[in-house]
């Protein structure tokens, strides 16, 4: 194993003391915590906060999408490891200005579970707290089973969105009714070409072979759909739109933000390779394409592949997905 770090056990601690050092304007820790972070700066009164956590290990999800237009806080865990509860919370306190707070993460059983618990505790602190759980990941479960998908890169679309809404200072529950909308808008499909090593394990918890891939695996390493031989980028590309286009179904007319994501070390040059043959498809399917954002935007430490996710918009969504947004990690100005 090569990593640049020191003791295995601190780094997730030393990666987020070194954010906060590089981005003391923009990101503070709360509860003497490390791993409880927010936005620096003055809450605005009347806004709902927006709430976000899971494990480390996928940067810049997930705390990557603190910041202006986008969450206010989120509580990191382990590498692939779920916050706690309480860690949650102490998030929860901090980013309340008294119109309630949204929980926003991926479907994943610690996550649900820790989450769960920590809007319990919040209640009693009369913080009115409500969730919505991404899963949009078309290779994890089938249609008709949207409830049972994992959550992964379209994530970045319930933030953008969920976020934006409440600037507007809407109310609570309209923004947990926009990302609701979002999540059930978005579908993702990946493709891993490489294992990645949990810097405490300090070894691949699976393996590919050196000329092999596998479609539909997860952020964690989880099972995907199919193993082979490597194909050519077009070729791969069209295995995944062709799953992901049937699955909601996305139509001729539709008008679709795209995200092609990185796992890691994918360099964007193959990215925008891919993203060659998505805008192809899109084009010959009668799809146009509303806004990209090729990059990485949901990793898995050093894994090489990529994912696709098409968003499906309509008026709100455009007007809402375009406004301006700035954290330490993502930036963009208004469309």
């Amino acid at each position: 194993m090569k990593k640049f770090m020191n003791d295995p056990h601190q780094f997730v601690d030393e990666m987020i003391e070194g954010i906060l050092a590089a981005h003391p304007d923009q990101l503070a820790c709360v509860a003497n915590d490390l791993r409880c972070l927010i936005k620096n700066g003055h809450k605005k009164k009347g806004k709902v906060g927006i709430a976000t956590g899971g494990g480390s290990g996928h940067l810049p999800l997930f705390l990557g999408y603190i910041g202006d237009g986008l969450l206010d806080g989120c509580a990191v865990g382990g590498v692939f490891q779920s916050p706690s509860a309480e860690q949650m919370l102490e998030v929860t306190k901090a980013i309340d200005s008294g119109a309630g707070v949204l929980y926003i993460y991926g479907n994943y059983g610690g996550d649900i579970m820790n989450f769960d618990m920590a809007a319990e505790m919040a209640e009693l602190e009369d913080i009115k707290v409500q969730q919505v759980v991404a899963g949009e990941d078309v290779a994890s479960a089938p249609k008709g089973e949207e409830g049972k998908r994992r959550g992964v890169a379209g994530i970045f679309f319930v933030y953008k969105i969920a976020g934006a809404m409440a600037d507007s200072l809407a109310s609570l529950e309209e923004v947990k009714r926009v990302a609701q909308k979002v999540c059930a808008n978005v579908r993702t499909m990946g493709v891993a070409l490489t294992p990645c090593i949990v810097p405490e394990v300090g070894k691949p918890s699976f393996t590919i072979g050196e000329n092999e891939m596998e479609i539909g695996m997860g952020i964690h390493g989880e099972p995907g759909i199919h193993r082979g031989p490597l194909l050519k980028a077009d070729e791969i590309i069209d295995q995944i739109m062709k799953r992901i286009l049937a699955d909601l179904p996305y139509k001729k007319g539709d008008e679709v933000s795209v995200l092609v994501n990185g796992l890691g070390a994918t360099p964007k040059e193959e990215l925008y390779i891919l993203y060659r043959k998505v805008q192809q498809i899109l084009k010959k399917e009668g799809i146009s394409v509303f806004n990209t954002y090729i990059g990485e935007f949901a990793t898995s430490m050093e894994m090489a592949g990529a994912s696709v996710s098409l968003l499906k918009l309509d008026d709100e969504l455009k007007g809402l997905i375009s406004k301006q947004a700035n954290s330490p990690f993502f930036a963009q100005l208004q469309l």
